[in-house]
């Protein structure tokens, strides 16, 4: 593996292997790139690099720091794995490269022994690799169930990993019973006792000491199609559920098969598990403050239910394809769609691909690789089966989400369900608008401006609108190259236009086209931008520019954000 700074990109812009952007607001990772079957990883501004080196990572709070690494992490794997499967890199593991990776970055520091909670680590916080538990601190062994250290001369226990069960088997009682490790030693046919040393010394020394134990549940789950865009069979999902005192100790089972067993009791005051309050919010035969059932009236696959226990507020209709001017009307691709017959994956034959710029934007899974200026996605006059994993959003939601009332925001948007880092989550869908006509409406709360979405000079060039010119008899004398367009939902819309602003975000917008080519009026499509938990509130930027914003006469609007942000600016425009 190679790492340099992005002066080494030099003369590389022919490459024909394959190069992953990083995350937009990365100021250290710039590139992954692999070229002639080697990673090769490229780093920002070699000030910028040094400038971590010495001062870690600015004055960013914990929090952001964690959320950060684990975006890092998380891109890496998904870079890592498309790079797999379209065959331009080979390694077994892409949780060991990635951690690899991140380990020989600036400003990175190998966490140490922590006894009690992590800085920057919620409960409720989940990730997809143990590596990633390592990586942040929560708990470092690889393998290994219990993680140890030195507390005043005597081996505690730190954490502690429970896996193997399911989700919605979590007892909420808040005590766990756990058992010791050790007692059959690989290679060997007959059972031993387990005998009290590392580990399972230190979960009995934490008795007496009284120390905190931090507990990680390891949750696997049968993947169901139509809740997850994965097809992969078994799910797994780590969650840090908090800290727990040991209280009790004990031996069970005939001699030669001894193990050790441990009642854990959860330490009062720390917030729920959202799984817990989630599963119970699942099994509730009435939900409080329910004011609808499905706000889509079954236009998506899954009821969208409206949950408000604070006003007698009721949302607007619901709308769930974009709805276009009467004097516009779409027409096909003046060019045919892929011919692929093998699901789009060899990218080096299928055309979509290569308006994509070489590579499917997605991974097998359906997770998005990386944000980029414009996704095409195979349409309809593509040849491949509907099945072919460059058709993700087009698809529409496949996550079970519900609309609820903040306490300040207005409406918001959640899930019950945990959601994984590049998942698609849903449309923003509206009235088009030009934008002479957005500019005349009174209500701007809910105007998505697609205008300049796409100013990225290598995702227009060369490709001309297919969206017909304009009809005699319509109300209209500008031409399709005058128009700019924004989507309004203030009236009629989907769900996407309750998803509030965040100064931190946990999803972006990305351009999309699928059913036509006019990149003026891409579909306007959300993705995850990290692990999301379930009841956590689904937020993206606004990207307003403070002072820009104003009204009919002129003057700058001002509004307050009240995202709650560690990085909130304290204003939306």
């Amino acid at each position: 593996m190679k790492i340099a700074s992005t002066s080494g990109l030099a003369g590389k812009d022919n490459l024909t292997d394959e190069k992953a952007l990083s995350l937009e607001d990365d100021d250290i990772l710039k590139a992954l790139v692999v070229h002639d079957g080697k990673l090769e990883v490229y780093l920002n501004v070699p000030s910028c690099v040094q400038l971590h080196r010495q001062h870690g990572s600015g004055n960013a709070d914990d929090r952001s720091k964690i959320r950060m690494l684990c975006r890092r992490f998380q891109f890496i794997c998904r870079a890592l794995l498309h790079a797999v499967e379209q065959g331009s890199l080979k390694i077994r593991r892409v949780d060991l490269a990635a951690d690899k990776i991140i380990r020989k970055l600036p400003g990175f520091t190998k966490p140490g022994p922590t006894v009690g909670n992590v800085n920057g680590v919620e409960v409720g916080d989940e990730f997809m690799y143990r590596v990633e538990l390592a990586l942040v601190g929560l708990h470092r062994p690889y393998q290994g169930g219990i993680d140890t250290t030195d507390y005043n001369g005597v081996l505690v226990a730190i954490s502690i990993v429970c896996s193997g069960g399911y989700p919605d088997e979590l007892s909420s009682s808040g005590e766990l019973i756990y058992t010791g490790s050790g007692g059959k030693p690989a290679g060997k046919k007959k059972d031993e006792d387990q005998k009290l040393e590392r580990g399972n010394l230190a979960l009995k020394n934490c008795i007496e000491t009284k120390t905190p134990v931090r507990v990680i549940h390891g949750f696997k789950g049968q993947n169901r199609e139509d809740n997850s865009h994965s097809r992969a069979k078994q799910i797994l999902t780590f969650t840090y559920d908090g800290l727990y005192l040991v209280v009790d100790c004990w031996t069970e089972g005939l001699k030669g098969s001894r193990i050790f067993k441990y009642k854990l009791q959860r330490i009062p005051g720390q917030p729920e598990l959202p799984l817990h309050i989630a599963k119970g919010l699942r099994r509730s035969l009435s939900r409080p403050g329910l004011c609808i059932a499905d706000i889509s009236q079954g236009k998506e696959m899954d009821p969208i239910c409206v949950i408000n226990d604070v006003s007698n507020v009721h949302p607007t209709s619901f709308l769930s394809r974009i709805k276009y001017p009467s004097w516009l009307t779409k027409r096909h691709p003046q060019h045919h769609g892929c011919d692929c017959s093998d699901g789009c994956i060899d990218s080096t034959k299928c055309f979509c691909a290569v308006k994509n710029g070489g590579k499917i934007p997605f991974n097998s899974n359906g997770a998005i690789v990386h944000d980029k200026p414009l996704i095409f996605e195979c349409g309809p006059s593509c040849r491949c089966h509907s099945s072919c994993h460059n058709r993700v959003s087009q698809k529409g939601m496949k996550i079970h989400l519900e609309v609820f009332r903040t306490a300040n925001k207005g409406w918001g948007v959640r899930s019950l369900r945990s959601i994984s880092s590049g998942s698609f989550i849903c449309e923003y869908v509206g009235i088009l608008l030009t934008d002479k006509e957005a500019d005349k409406r009174t209500n701007d709360e809910y105007l998505f401006d697609i205008s300049h979405n796409c100013d990225d000079e290598d995702c227009s060039k060369g490709r001309p609108s297919t969206i017909s010119s304009l009809n005699s008899s319509g109300g209209c004398s500008q031409t399709m190259e005058d128009v700019c367009f924004t989507i309004d939902a203030s009236e009629y819309g989907n769900i996407g236009r309750f998803i509030n602003h965040s100064c931190s975000p946990n999803l972006y917008a990305q351009n999309v086209l699928w059913d036509h080519d006019d990149q003026r009026v891409p579909h306007i499509m959300f993705f995850a931008a990290e692990n999301i938990p379930p009841l956590q509130e689904l937020t993206y930027d606004y990207n307003y520019k403070i002072g820009e914003v104003r009204d009919l006469n002129g003057r700058v609007k001002v509004k307050d954000c009240h995202c709650g942000s560690p990085q909130c600016c304290g204003r939306l425009y």
